[in-house]
């Protein structure tokens, strides 16, 4: 529950003035700031400057690494304002520069048409091994990278389906199945769940363009790193309960991955679709490094 409580103290924002926010960085010992942090924190400044809407989608682009040991200034403009959507575009900036961009579309309540995808038939998050299960079964079997990663206390839980991924570099089909939900219980502010999930949605995606190739991005030689996001919300969730987080990778090529992802509550309603393409190299000589 400690996790969940960081997580919620990173993602409140400090107001500073009118359109202008601060975003402090956990001191998790990171070379450069988790992209799903920044995501979550420039959705929590547009929010504040929007009533009675909630987002519907966002689009973000990753334009520099952040730095963890510097805080993060929000800077919110007001875009439109219109009969039934708002539109805000936030822009993140450290050390003078915009580091990342994210533009933001909220929208009221209507009725309308209706359908959704079908949730892929995969095993229920009771019957996986749990975080604990996996810290004493799977993780001595695990590369070390991945071991540490799995390790670290975090404020989501993930229960990966093929999680004998980790163990093998056998080129597998370009799915990937992981059920996630935060480790605590929410505040029931439905905004707070959407921020937290657009945090959660960078966690897994990039990592699921390499399944096809036996690899992923915890390996020494692999660099890695998101260009660009994309969310849109669909139906009313909460992120403390488990959702399924179903990925796939259509293409990988010319040193980038691209991934879509579609999130599911566990009664099989679709609450979210993601997409995301990042760098993907493979640098042998790193890992002598």
């Amino acid at each position: 529950m400690s996790a969940v409580s960081d997580l919620l103290s990173i993602l409140d924002v400090e107001r500073l003035e009118d359109n202008l926010f601060r975003g402090h960085n956990p001191e998790a010992g990171w070379q450069r700031v988790f992209g799903g942090q920044v995501i979550g924190q420039a959705l929590v400044a547009a929010c504040r400057t929007v009533e009675g809407r909630s987002p519907h989608s966002l689009h973000g682009y990753f334009l520099l690494p952040g730095d963890p040991k510097t805080p993060i200034i929000y800077d919110v403009e007001r875009i439109r304002d219109g009969r039934s959507f708002t539109t805000r575009r936030v822009k993140a900036i450290q050390h003078g520069q915009p580091i990342f961009t994210l533009s933001a579309s909220f929208h009221i309540e209507e009725p309308g048409f209706s359908h959704e995808a079908t949730m892929p038939n995969v095993p229920d998050p009771d019957s996986l091994p749990s975080e604990q299960e996996i810290r004493e079964r799977v993780m001595p079997l695990m590369p070390d990278p991945v071991r540490k990663y799995f390790e670290r206390d975090r404020p989501i839980e993930l229960r990966p389906v093929e999680f004998q991924r980790y163990m093998s570099r056998e080129g597998l089909p370009p799915r990937y199945h992981v059920w996630i939900r935060t480790t605590g219980t929410l505040p029931d502010d439905p905004a707070v769940h959407q921020c937290v999930l657009a945090y959660a949605s960078d966690m897994t995606l990039l990592d699921s363009t390499l399944v096809a190739h036996g690899r992923t991005v915890f390996e020494r030689e692999i660099q890695a790193a998101s260009l660009d996001h994309a969310l849109w919300f669909h139906r009313p969730f909460r992120a403390d309960e488990w959702l399924l987080y179903a990925q796939d990778s259509p293409f990988t090529g010319g040193a980038r991955g691209f991934a879509r992802g579609a999130i599911f509550r566990r009664d099989g309603t679709l609450i979210a679709s993601v997409a995301q393409e990042g760098l993907i190299r493979f640098r042998p000589d790193l890992a002598t490094k």
